[in-house]
């Protein structure tokens, strides 16, 4: 199997990613355990086969949604088949084989500049932010001050406080060129749409249409105010309402939605962790993805709501080479210049050579130091550098020098600097492959992906599995669960 735009021709193949025979571990099936009120329901369809080849598309629709977001460029179509020199398609393909003839990746339209998460801000907080300005998540970006904030209409569940934060380190560049499938609403009225909410659990029965259409379409920046608005109208908690009026993989999604992303990443570690076993695709997931400010704002959520220590966590449940990964993950320190360093990206392409495949035995920890530290694009640039040193991709020079959830981990590192969308497209076709659906992923990826980049993911989806993520879900899932799925996916 191969990854889009990965490998470029030039050499022959090498086995490929993940290793036969394992393909259905990718997730492995299961799902963790949810705080009172959430029962896991397995099901499902099998979602049919996936032809080989590339789907013909049309071209990409320009990113509207944030600032400066430029969009996909438009590719010319795909036939039925590779063109020669294209990447096999995914899945089914030779596998991450063949290092690059030239500087870029063939086969692939890549956009303009790769996004590395980012996205809307993550949670409104009164009272300004002490590291930084306040995240520009208000009309024509300028942060109010805290004089100007309105606390009737912050989130009343949970607060936290970042301190001492530097918001503005973030890159532009890493925020553009991609879209979510949810944009604020425009005319936007918290206390009526918490009316809403109220009439539609009000009496016998509950009128669930009515909160889809409500949920589906707000920010979670909005729904926060719609929380606090409820609160403040009927002196009653919203999610404590939803929860007794809907149960199963609905209340899942709807809890999910309601919460702030940082807090819902805090709280789907916590529970990856807690009581017997660990899952760790969920850990590989979000701390090998999210960005250096998301990283941060986790680790000072989960200790202020949760009253712990994530790194302390994290050593109790992991051991060895991948708790080390993880640890390192969890510092939020990855460098984010997006400028291409390539005589470091040739340097780094040596070194790891010479910790894998130019070496008896592996060097773990010079894959760790470098996978960790450099930013996406650079890691970008050493793969390919690293094809034309070890006449092999790094991808599949990981998969034989590593095994198990630490060959999950990098190989997550290195996928998203190639193309996080497409990370994220295989994960969600693995939950849903097979018998019985990996709830717990789908509804986490479609959440949290929803307001940064879930445009693209679709795109990749359609383009890697030859079907839609839209008819794929609404296979596998039923009833008022797929109506709110297929409304966030935008189907």
């Amino acid at each position: 199997m191969s990854y889009p735009g990965y490998p470029p021709t030039g050499y022959p193949a090498f086995p490929g990613y993940p290793p036969a025979g394992q393909e259905s571990s990718f997730p492995p099936p299961g799902q963790y355990s949810y705080p009172s009120g959430f029962p896991p329901m397995g099901g499902g369809a099998y979602p049919p086969t996936p032809s080989s080849g590339y789907p013909g598309a049309g071209g990409y629709p320009g990113a509207g949604g944030y600032p400066g977001a430029g969009g996909y460029p438009a590719p010319g179509g795909y036939p039925s088949a590779p063109q020669p020199g294209g990447a096999p398609s995914y899945p089914g393909g030779q596998g991450f084989g063949a290092p690059p003839s030239g500087a870029g990746f063939s086969g692939y339209p890549q956009p303009p500049s790769q996004s590395y998460g980012g996205g809307p801000a993550q949670v409104p907080l009164p009272g300004g932010f002490p590291g930084g300005p306040m995240p520009s998540q208000y009309p024509g970006g300028q942060s109010p001050y805290p004089s100007q904030i309105n606390t009737e209409s912050l989130p009343s569940y949970p607060v936290f406080s970042p301190v001492s934060l530097d918001y503005s380190s973030e890159p532009a560049s890493m925020t553009q060129g991609t879209q979510g499938t949810i944009q604020p609403a425009a005319n936007f009225d918290a206390m009526r749409d918490a009316e809403i909410l109220r009439k539609a659990m009000k009496g016998f029965g509950t009128d669930e249409q009515a909160i889809v259409d409500v949920v589906a379409s707000r920010s979670n920046d909005q729904r926060q105010k719609i929380k606090a608005a409820f609160k403040t109208m009927y002196g009653k908690d919203l999610i404590k309402d939803l929860k007794s009026e809907l149960s199963g993989n609905m209340e899942e999604l709807i809890l999910a939605l309601f919460m702030p992303p940082t807090y819902y990443d805090a709280w789907s570690l916590q529970n990856a962790m807690k009581g017997a076993g660990t899952q760790e695709r969920v850990l590989i997931e979000i701390l090998c993805t999210r960005t250096n400010q998301e990283i941060r704002e986790i680790v000072r959520c989960y200790q202020s709501e949760f009253g712990r220590d994530l790194e302390k966590d994290i050593r109790s449940d992991t051991s060895g080479h991948f708790e080390r990964l993880l640890v390192s993950m969890c510092q939020g320190n990855r460098d984010e210049n997006q400028n291409v360093n390539h005589q470091l990206a040739q340097e780094d392409a040596q070194r790891l050579y010479q910790a894998g495949e130019g070496r008896l035995g592996t060097d773990e920890s010079c894959f760790n130091m470098i996978l960790a530290t450099r930013s996406f694009p650079q890691l970008k640039a050493t793969m390919e550098a690293y094809s034309r040193v070890a006449n092999r991709d790094l991808l599949s020079s990981v998969g034989r020098e590593f095994s198990g959830n630490v060959e999950s981990g990098l190989k997550t590192i290195l996928q998203c600097a190639l193309n996080r969308p497409a990370f994220f497209a295989e994960r969600l076709y693995y939950s849903m492959k097979g018998a019985g659906t990996d709830d717990s992923t789908l509804v986490r990826i479609v959440v949290t992906r929803s307001e940064i980049d879930l445009v693209q993911i679709k795109q990749m989806f359609s383009q890697m599995y030859q079907k839609t993520l839209g008819t794929t879900i609404a296979s596998d899932t039923s009833g008022d669960y797929r109506r709110l799925l297929l409304a966030i996916v935008g189907q």
